[in-house]
């Protein structure tokens, strides 16, 4: 059994507003979302970490495996009208949010396509819903929000209009970033970029003997 419902991402049309996107609730399968989430890696703290420095496995490499593959990547292509073959991968995991992570951005011009997948079983805050906003400096006035909960899932199409956050949350909130991009230069970049960040807070972990 699939642990993803690519059925549902074919039959889930492309919303234009505020900007190109979909949103697929309960894109992991319930019967194995108990799995996933169970395997979900451990992390040293807030922001985004790489596979490498992490433990992948079980129902979560799954999921990443199927993100990974050919029948994922095809129905991202025509559901968006974009050629993805031959870009490169790369994802990160999230396994807490700090109170000032959330800020409105629209991802870096390297980016192609952004994909969200949440893990959280239930969430009752106000904060940490991303929300698809109209324009770059209010919150409020979005089209869109999206509780990170339940293997929901959100795909856009990056631009200079892409604009998103969330409100102001602090302590866990799992997800995965997958992206398409430009170059593999890029990709490189950026996973470098992450394992350090990722390797100092193992370190400061490790001194101070705070676990996250």
């Amino acid at each position: 059994m699939s642990y993803l419902d690519l059925p549902a991402l074919e039959a889930t049309p492309v919303s234009t507003d505020p900007f190109p996107h979909v949103v697929v609730p309960k894109f992991v399968q319930s019967k194995k979302l108990p799995e996933v989430i169970a395997d979900f890696p451990k992390v040293p703290g807030p922001g985004s970490h790489p596979p490498s420095e992490l433990s992948i496995k079980g129902g979560f490499k799954n999921v990443v495996d199927e993100l990974l593959g050919d029948g994922f990547r095809t129905a991202v292509e025509r559901k968006f009208g974009v050629d993805l073959a031959g870009k490169p991968t790369m994802y990160t995991v999230r396994g807490y949010t700090r109170q000032k992570d959330g800020g409105i951005h629209t991802d870096s011009k390297t980016k192609i396509v952004t994909v969200l997948l949440y893990l959280n079983e239930a969430w009752d805050p106000d904060g940490g819903r991303l929300r698809l906003l109209r324009n770059g400096t209010d919150l409020e006035d979005y089209a869109v929000e999206i509780p990170p909960t339940e293997g929901n899932m959100l795909i856009f199409l990056r631009s200079d209009s892409s604009w998103h956050g969330h409100k102001p949350f602090a302590g866990r909130r799992r997800a995965i970033q997958l992206n398409w991009v430009t170059t593999q230069e890029v990709a490189d970049k950026e996973q470098a970029r992450h394992r350090f960040s990722t390797r100092i807070k193992k370190l400061t972990s490790l001194v101070t003997g705070r676990g996250a």
